[in-house]
């Protein structure tokens, strides 16, 4: 093994074939450690600079603006408060107007359904003594008919009975048969 073979010698202390390659990644991460340490603080000391050289922003502004915004708010909020009572009272006021006119329509609807049932009822006597009008009229009409047709079938016998009883006559006449010659 060639790698064996080969020495190298750092701070008293040699090293042989494979152990170079740890003496390497030892100094490699030694100097990261050191550098990384390096920007740390220098960061550090540029950050302390910035803190130390830091001054507060002038807020007087901000707060005047909080200060009226409050106010505004409050304001907002009793107007809010005397919206909301007067809308309870109008919404009061409304329901007691709807909860009337609503019982007074239940009232009129109450007593309209009885008038309603009342004149069906009148209209329905009406209309059954009418019909029995009506029936006993037609009876009367039919008897009537019935009596004058046979009221006529006698006469028209009567009529042609005194017809016939004539012509019989004329031609038992001696003289009818002069008349035309």
């Amino acid at each position: 093994m060639a790698d064996d073979k080969t020495e190298v010698e750092f701070a008293g202390v040699k090293f042989r074939g494979g152990k170079i390659f740890i003496l390497i990644t030892a100094l490699s991460t030694l100097g990261g450690g050191l550098y990384a340490g390096f920007e740390f603080y220098n960061d550090y000391r540029n950050m302390k600079k910035q803190i130390q050289s830091y001054v507060a922003p002038d807020l007087s502004s901000i707060r005047k603006e909080l200060a009226v915004l409050k106010t505004t708010v409050e304001e907002g909020t009793g107007y809010t408060r005397d919206i909301k009572n007067d809308l309870k009272k109008d919404i009061s006021r409304i329901e007691r107007q709807v909860d009337s006119v609503e019982q007074r329509g239940k009232d009129a609807f109450a007593l309209v359904r009885e008038s309603i049932d009342s004149n069906d009822a009148k209209v329905r006597k009406m209309v059954s003594d009418a019909t029995d009008r009506f029936d006993k009229r037609r009876e009367q009409t039919r008897s009537d008919m019935n009596n004058l047709e046979i009221r006529l079938k006698s006469d028209m016998k009567q009529l042609k009975d005194s017809v016939n009883n004539k012509i019989t006559k004329a031609l038992n006449n001696p003289l009818a048969g002069m008349r035309g010659k």
